[in-house]
C-alpha cells in the first residue's frame, strides 16, 4: 500500500488546502499521474503518483486543510483491494478489547468493583476509542474526552498530537464565542435585497494580509511622471511584422519597460534593494516581477536575468509565465526571489493608480493605459500625442525622493527614446 503524503511544498509554506481531488477512490491511476490539487499560499500544486495502482481511499476532503506530512490518501500498488484486509486489521484489535473485560461474563463479585468505578468507564469496553495508555493519560491530564478528539490515522488511534489539535481548536472556539458573545448580532439579510456570501480562498486571504502588512511595515510613498509614447509606438509598429518572423513572438510593450527599468536600477541601485534587519541588501542582478491578474487573484512571476536577455528573450518569458498563471502551472520557484516589480493596470483601463510593494522589495512600477492627449511642445505648439502616466511606489526607508523622482525621470526618458535602450537597457 503507498501512502500519498504532502511534500514540502517550499520553506514558507507549512500547509495547503486541498482544492480538487482528481481522482476518485476505486480509479485506477497510472504513475506520474496527478491524483489532488493543493492550493498554498502562492501556488496551486498538483500531486501525481509514484506508483501505478488503485486509489484505495482519500483522508481529507476538498477544502480541507492539510499540512507538510500529513498522509492525505493511499494507493493499492497490487491492483487488488485490500478494504477487505483492512478491516481484518481493525477487526483484531476492536475485539481484543471487549475479551480482557467482558460484561456478559462478569462474577457476581465484579459487579461490587464496577460500582465503586465511575460511570465514564462503565461504557468504555463498547465504541472504545483506540489510544495507547500514554495518550489516554495525556488526555486525562488535559480533561479532554477520547471519544471527541478525531485521529488523523487511518486506523482510528489517537495519539497526543491530535488530542493537542483538539484542545487548540477548543480554545480556539471558545475565545471566538467569548469574543462573539461580546459583539453585537448581526442583522438578519433582507430577503428583499439578495446577497451571497462566498469564503475567501486561501490565496486572497494571503494576498490580502501581505498588503496589508506591506503598507503597515514600509514607508510607501509613490511619485508620478508621464511618458510620451509617440517614438516607441513608431518603432513598434515599424518592427513589429520582421520581429514577428524572426523570433516567433510579438514586440509589445512589455519589454521596452522592463528594459528601461534595468537601465534606471543600474544607476539608483537602493531601488533594486531590501531591507534586512539593520542591513540594506543591494542586489547585482535583476529578477523583474511582473504582475498577472488570474481569476483567484494577482500573481507576481519572475522573469529571471532580465538584464542578460535580449527584447524577444523577455517577450518570450512573459508570454510563458502569463500562460502558466492563467493555467495555475506556476511553481513556487517562479514566484519568488524577484528584485523589483512592474505592473500595467493600463491592460484594464487605468488612468492612474498607486501600486502597492510587493515585499520585501523596496520599489514597483506602475504602467497605465495610452491616452491621446494635447501636449504643449517645445516651439509652444500643441499637439495631439499618445500620453501614459507611470507611478513609481517606494519605500522611503532608504529610497530619498530625489532618487525615486529621478529614477522615475529616467525610465520617462528611456521610453520616450527606445533606441537608447540598446545601450543602457
Amino acid at each position: 500500500m503507498l501512502e500519498v503524503v504532502v511534500p514540502e511544498l517550499a520553506e514558507s509554506v507549512t500547509e495547503g488546502t486541498i482544492a480538487e481531488w482528481l481522482k476518485q477512490p476505486g480509479d485506477f491511476v497510472e504513475k506520474g499521474e496527478d491524483i489532488v490539487e493543493l492550493e498554498t499560499d502562492k501556488v496551486n500544486v498538483e500531486l501525481s503518483a509514484d506508483e501505478a495502482g488503485v486509489l484505495e481511499s482519500t483522508l481529507f476532503e476538498a477544502g480541507d486543510t492539510v499540512k507538510v506530512g500529513d498522509i492525505i490518501a493511499k494507493i493499492n500498488t497490487s491492483g487488488k483491494s485490500e478494504a477487505k484486509s483492512d478491516d481484518s486489521e481493525k477487526k483484531p484489535e476492536q475485539e481484543s478489547k471487549p475479551e480482557e473485560q467482558p460484561e456478559e461474563t462478569k462474577a457476581p463479585s465484579d459487579t461490587k468493583v464496577n460500582n465503586q468505578q465511575p460511570e465514564s468507564d462503565s461504557n468504555d469496553d463498547h465504541e472504545r476509542p483506540l489510544a495507547s495508555p500514554s495518550a489516554r493519560k495525556y488526555a486525562r491530564e488535559k480533561g479532554i474526552s477520547l471519544s471527541d478528539v478525531s485521529p488523523r490515522d487511518p486506523l482510528g488511534r489517537i495519539r497526543k498530537e491530535d488530542i493537542d489539535e483538539h484542545g487548540s481548536r477548543q480554545q480556539s472556539s471558545s475565545k471566538q464565542a467569548s469574543t462573539e458573545s461580546k459583539k453585537p448580532e448581526k442583522k438578519q439579510d433582507d430577503p428583499a435585497k439578495p446577497v451571497e456570501r462566498i469564503p475567501m480562498t486561501r490565496r486572497r486571504k494571503t494576498i490580502a494580509k501581505r498588503l496589508v502588512e506591506a503598507q503597515q511595515t514600509a514607508a510607501m510613498l509613490t511619485t508620478f511622471n508621464e511618458v510620451d509614447m509617440t517614438n516607441l509606438m513608431d518603432l513598434r509598429n515599424r518592427r513589429k511584422d520582421q520581429f514577428l518572423d524572426a523570433n516567433g513572438v510579438k514586440l509589445g510593450f512589455m519589454s521596452f519597460f522592463t528594459k528601461a527599468v534595468i537601465g534606471a536600477l543600474k544607476k539608483y541601485p537602493n531601488v533594486n534593494a531590501e531591507i534586512d534587519g539593520d542591513d540594506v541588501v543591494l542586489k547585482k542582478f535583476y529578477d523583474i516581477g511582473i504582475a498577472v491578474s488570474t481569476e483567484e487573484g494577482l500573481v507576481v512571476p519572475v522573469v529571471r536575468n532580465a538584464d542578460r536577455l535580449d527584447f524577444a528573450g523577455i517577450e518570450r518569458e512573459v508570454g510563458e509565465l502569463g500562460k502558466k498563471a492563467h493555467d495555475k502551472k506556476l511553481a513556487i520557484s517562479d514566484l519568488t526571489g524577484g528584485t523589483f516589480t512592474i505592473t500595467n493596470g493600463g491592460v484594464f483601463g487605468s488612468l492612474w493608480s498607486t501600486p502597492i510593494l510587493n515585499a520585501p522589495q523596496v520599489g514597483i512600477l506602475g504602467m497605465h493605459t495610452i491616452q491621446k492627449r494635447p501636449i504643449v511642445m517645445e516651439n509652444d505648439e500643441i499637439e495631439v500625442r499618445p500620453m501614459m502616466y507611470i507611478a513609481l511606489s517606494y519605500d522611503h526607508r532608504i529610497i530619498d525622493g530625489k532618487d525615486a523622482v529621478q529614477f522615475l525621470v529616467k525610465v520617462k526618458q528611456l521610453i520616450e527614446d527606445p533606441e537608447s535602450l540598446l545601450l543602457e537597457g
